[in-house]
C-alpha cells in the first residue's frame, strides 16, 4: 500500500472491504478491495479465485485488474474507480432505464456473457451490484469471487452459488449439474429489473424464490420436481401447479414484445431450453434499425478514450490501437495462410519482448501437405527451439493454431501470482481469444461488492 494514499472507504461486507485510494506516483483513483485475514480458507479461495480469473480473461465489458499483493497477510486487489453500478443506476431511475440506454448495456453485458461462455467460463453471481457503469456509458461485468471453469462429466459443482433472487430453480434445489444456462436465468431477471425497476424474484428464502417461480415463471421439469421430492429441506411441502400463457408478450406485458420475447427465452424453467448467449446477440431486438452498426463504433472510441485517460495500464499493457493493429495482421496472416500463397517464406510478428516468431514451412507426409509451425528464439534469449520439440501441424482447411511462450518464472511473486511488494507490477499474459476483444480495467466499487446474504 505504499505506493497509494487512502482516501475513503467506500465498501465492506462479508470478505472484506473496499477502500477508494490514489496512486502517488500518477495520481490515477483506484479502488484497493482488501480480503480480511480469516482462519477459514473460503476467503482466500474466493480471492485467488478471482485473481485468477481476471488475470486470465481480458475484455473490453470485462472488470480487469491492475496489479494484486499481499500485505501483511491480507490479499489486495487494485481496480481503476468506477463509481456506480446498475443498481445504482435503477435507484436513481425507480420506474427503470429509458430504452436506448437500456438497449446499449444489454448489448455490452451479453458482450461480456458471451465471452465468458465461449471459453468455458460460467460467472454465477450476475445481478445489478456486479454490472458496473462508467460516466461514458461502458459496463463492464465484475466480480469473479463465484466464477469457474465449466465441469468435466461426472464432476460437482458447489451448492451455494448466485444471490439468491437471481438464482436459477436448478440452483434452488441445489442440483450440482447445472451450467451456463444458470447465467442465462440471472440475465433475465436483471433485463425485467433494468426495464422496470422492481427485482422479478425478490425471496426471504429458498422455498419462497421456489414459489414465486413456479407462480410468475412456470412449473417444475419431472427432474427437478424429483430433486426437490427427495429432498429433506422441502419434505411435506406440496408446490402449486399453475397455468401460464405461451405467448411471451402476454406474460410479460409490461415489456416491449421483443424483449419481452428475449426475458421469455431466459426464464425457461429447463435449462436445456434456454437460449444461449451468442443466439441472445443475433436477437432482432439488436440487430433492428441497425443497431449494432451504429454502437459499435461509438464504443470503441469511447474505449479509447478511457484507455488514454488511464495511466496505470499503459506500463502493463500495450496500446488498444496496437493490439488492434496486431489483430488486423493476423487476420491477414492466417487468410494468406490458408490460402497457401505464402509457403516456405518466413514470416515475424510484430518485434516485441516475449513475443514469438513464426516460420511457415511445407510438410510432406500423411495426407497431401501440411502446414508447420515451428517455434524460433524469443527476443531476449527467453527460450531456444527445441529440435525434437513436437510441433504444432494443421490441414489448409482448419483454423491457425500457434504456440504462445511460457511465462517466465518471477521470483518476486509466490505459488499464487502474488506480489509481495505492491509497487513491482505482476506479470500477465493472455493472447486474444478472438478478434474483437480487447483489454480494458475496471472496478467494482459498489456498497454490495462482496455477496449480501439477504438477497
Amino acid at each position: 500500500m505504499e505506493m497509494y494514499e487512502t482516501l475513503e472507504k467506500v465498501g465492506e461486507g462479508s470478505y472484506g472491504t473496499v477502500m477508494k485510494c490514489k496512486h502517488k506516483n500518477t495520481g490515477q483513483i483506484v479502488a484497493i478491495k482488501i480480503f480480511y485475514e480469516r482462519p477459514e480458507k473460503s476467503v482466500n479461495k474466493t480471492a485467488m479465485r478471482e485473481i485468477k480469473f481476471l488475470k486470465q480473461f481480458h475484455h473490453e465489458n470485462l472488470v480487469n485488474l491492475i496489479e494484486a499483493f499481499r500485505q501483511k497477510k491480507k490479499i489486495h486487489l487494485v481496480f481503476e474507480f468506477i463509481d456506480h453500478t446498475v443498481l445504482d443506476e435503477l435507484q436513481h431511475y425507480c420506474h427503470g432505464l429509458e430504452s436506448k440506454r437500456l438497449r446499449k448495456y444489454l448489448f455490452q453485458i451479453l458482450r461480456a456473457i458471451e465471452y465468458l461462455h465461449s471459453n468455458n467460463i460460467i460467472h454465477r453471481d450476475i445481478k445489478p451490484e456486479n454490472i458496473l457503469v462508467s460516466q461514458s456509458g461502458i459496463t463492464k461485468l465484475c466480480d469473479f469471487g463465484f466464477a469457474r471453469k465449466l465441469a468435466a462429466p461426472g464432476d460437482i459443482y458447489t451448492d451455494y452459488v448466485a444471490t439468491r433472487w437471481y438464482r436459477a430453480p436448478e440452483l434452488v434445489l441445489k442440483d450440482t449439474s447445472y451450467g451456463k444456462p444458470v447465467d442465462i436465468w440471472a440475465l433475465g431477471c436483471v433485463i425485467i429489473e433494468m426495464a422496470t425497476g422492481n427485482p422479478y424474484l425478490p425471496s426471504s428464502s429458498d422455498l419462497d424464490l421456489l414459489h414465486k417461480i413456479i407462480l410468475k415463471v412456470g412449473n417444475l421439469t419431472p427432474h427437478l420436481q424429483n430433486i426437490f421430492s427427495k429432498s429433506p429441506v422441502f419434505a411435506g411441502v406440496v408446490l402449486p401447479q399453475v397455468q401460464h400463457p405461451k405467448n411471451a408478450r402476454k406474460k410479460y406485458p409490461k415489456l416491449n414484445g421483443l424483449l419481452a420475447d428475449i426475458v421469455h427465452a431466459c426464464l425457461q424453467i429447463d435449462p436445456a431450453d434456454r437460449i444461449t448467449s451468442s443466439d441472445l446477440l443475433h436477437h432482432e431486438y439488436f440487430t433492428r434499425d441497425g443497431f449494432i452498426e451504429k454502437f459499435m463504433p461509438q464504443l470503441k472510441a469511447k474505449l479509447l478514450q478511457e484507455e488514454r485517460v488511464n495511466p496505470l495500464i499503459k506500463p502493463k499493457e500495450n496500446s488498444r490501437e496496437n493490439e488492434l493493429r496486431r489483430d488486423e495482421r493476423n487476420v491477414v496472416y492466417s487468410n494468406t495462410l490458408l490460402s497457401g500463397s505464402v509457403l516456405g517464406k518466413e514470416i515475424e510478428k510484430e518485434k516485441k519482448p516475449n513475443e514469438i516468431k513464426v516460420r511457415v514451412t511445407r510438410v510432406k507426409g500423411g495426407r497431401g501437405d501440411t502446414l508447420e509451425l515451428k517455434k524460433m528464439d524469443y527476443e531476449g534469449g527467453l527460450c531456444q527451439q527445441d529440435p525434437h520439440e513436437n510441433v504444432h501441424a494443421m490441414a489448409q482447411d482448419t483454423k491457425l493454431v500457434t504456440s504462445e511462450p511460457p511465462n517466465p518464472i518471477n521470483p518476486s511473486t509466490d505459488y499464487n501470482g502474488l506480489k509481495e511488494y505492491p509497487h513491482c507490477r505482476s506479470s500477465v499474459t493472455m493472447p486474444p481469444i478472438n478478434l474483437t476483444n480487447s483489454n480494458l480495467i475496471a472496478a467494482n466499487l459498489n456498497l454490495n461488492l462482496f455477496h449480501p446474504s439477504v438477497r
